[in-house]
């Protein structure tokens, strides 16, 4: 690449719909992963991963729809090194304005055991696939898996052959994060010197964070000549995660004096992705997350406090709303207008259309009767409540009353309406909550196994509402519910409905078709 603009960008890859999907419990729906791959693009992230094309039908129609709706991003799919995973691959992205094939085959020792072959017989296998990825598609990428244990010359000799069969991107995966940041620039910088048609192709980065080191090994390449990094919204990704996407962008736009590189996202729209991944996934951030963390922004030690009433630059590196967090914390309450919650969920990244207001509008009014103040905290999570199928599905919580206190056992009377039908029961438990899902299973049984029941306030005071996560497993299927109310037990009960509905969509896409006649 001689065009200095090429080398001063860095191309942002999302795989938060492939390897962070990956993350066991992090399924999302068709309708989720479109609605992601929206919010992507729009943020502008360079290539999507949109999933494995040959993993599932599911995945093939995902990876399609999402390739037919994109507008700026060049959408991408997985495959081994396999003409018919190639081929299937292509099938689902060749609807994208622009497409990309990516193929992969393990190149270190361990890796190459698994199929038994020899150096040359890979060799020869990743010759034949990434031309025939070729001749289908001007975009292929090509990655070495566990690259970094890869012997160096064995490493130089197939990313060459990879170039010269006519791959245009060479990733270079760090796949169980086992790498350094020296070694990782070390090895980038290897490969541009020693191989030849190096400087005519991009250089990638895939980084695992099995060690913490993903977001250092991924700037390390950088600097190094990579000039594309593969990464993830909130870092999702199978075991520790991948390379964090809001990390890396905002390290590139906060420490530009000695990393001048850009990338052309919209980094104001980090926050809102951040929160409806975390929504989808089941996978909440942690507090102290970098840059999408609840208290990435919050300062509570006096001297701390004292610095940022004098100059936020005391303290901040970079400024909340840069990320996409409002500037201020007004409080909204049951004499707010339409108007003035329109504006406020703007200013938190939801645009809506008014069919959407007149329902979030609803939900707010009622909300505020319960709450004497409304905060933004509260708004985020009603807007995720608003989100789920709660309310819209085959099962619909009706009616909840619990009784509890310190006398085992305690109960819960539900009424709960299924296909449109209501149906009523009293069951006990070993706590309200326990005693609700027990009333659940008998008016509609199932095989269903809970793997995760969370609850956190959303915020602060007794008043506060609660969003309950759950994530249930069945045959190997695995579903997310998450909803919140001010009463604990209630968005205990939603969530697991809202998991519940989500697991009945999930049978019906997997029941196979009829037989012709």
């Amino acid at each position: 690449m001689t065009d200095s603009a090429k080398q001063d960008q860095v191309l942002i890859f999302d795989t938060t719909l492939r390897d962070g999907e990956q993350s066991p419990g992090a399924t999302m729906t068709h309708d989720e992963k479109l609605e992601i791959a929206t919010m992507l693009d729009e943020m502008g992230v360079d290539i999507i991963e949109a999933g494995f094309p040959i993993a599932s039908e599911g995945d093939f129609a995902a990876v399609s729809d999402i390739a037919k709706n994109s507008v700026n991003s060049v959408i991408c799919g997985l495959s081994r090194a396999a003409f018919g995973d190639i081929d299937r691959c292509w099938e689902a992205v060749k609807h994208a304005a622009q497409p990309r094939i990516h193929t992969f085959i393990g190149t270190s020792p361990l890796h190459r055991a698994i199929p038994n072959l020899t150096q040359d017989e890979m060799a020869d296998k990743i010759h034949e696939t990434v031309s025939h990825a070729r001749n289908l598609c001007d975009n292929v990428q090509w990655s070495p898996m566990d690259a970094t244990r890869t012997e160096h010359d064995y490493l130089c000799r197939v990313v060459e052959i990879a170039i010269k069969a006519g791959a245009t991107t060479i990733n270079i995966p760090d796949t169980v994060g086992y790498t350094a940041p020296r070694e990782s620039a070390d090895l980038i910088r290897m490969l541009i010197e020693k191989v030849p048609g190096a400087d005519e192709i991009i250089f990638s980065t895939h980084c695992h964070n099995d060690l913490g080191m993903a977001t250092a090994n991924s700037l390390a390449a950088v600097e190094a000549g990579a000039r594309q990094i593969e990464c993830t919204i909130n870092g999702l990704g199978e075991r520790a995660g991948n390379t964090a996407l809001e990390e890396v962008v905002m390290a590139l736009k906060v420490r530009n004096d000695i990393m001048p590189f850009k990338t052309g996202i919209d980094t104001t729209k980090i926050m809102n992705i951040s929160r409806r991944v975390a929504s989808v996934s089941g996978f909440p951030v942690q507090y102290n997350k970098a840059i999408v963390g609840k208290n990435a922004f919050a300062h509570e030690s006096g001297i701390h406090q004292d610095g940022m009433l004098k100059n936020a630059e005391t303290f901040e590196i970079m400024r909340p709303e840069d990320v996409g967090l409002s500037e201020t914390n007004l409080v909204m309450g049951k004499h707010s207008g339409r108007a003035a919650l329109r504006a406020k969920l703007r200013d938190l990244g939801y645009e809506l259309a008014d069919n959407q207001l007149k329902d979030v509008f609803v939900r707010f009014k009622a909300l505020a009767d319960r709450k004497k103040e409304v905060f933004d905290d509260d708004l985020i999570a009603l807007m995720t409540d608003s989100t789920s199928d709660v309310g819209h599905g085959y099962l619909q919580v009706k009616f909840l009353r619990v009784i509890c206190g310190t006398e085992a056992p305690q109960s819960a009377d539900l009424t709960l309406t299924i296909d449109g039908v209501d149906h009523q029961v009293t069951a006990q438990g070993d706590g309200p909550v326990d005693a609700t899902f027990n009333a659940i299973s008998a008016l509609f049984p199932h095989d269903a196994r809970l793997q995760l029941y969370q609850v956190h306030a959303v915020t602060e005071g007794t008043d506060a509402q609660a969003t309950v996560s759950v994530r249930m497993e069945e045959n190997g299927k695995i579903v997310t519910g998450q909803s919140s109310d001010t009463d604990t037990v209630v968005a205990s009960a939603k969530a697991y409905i809202n998991a519940l509905n989500n697991l009945i969509v999930r049978r019906e896409k997997t029941k196979p078709a009829p037989m012709a006649s």
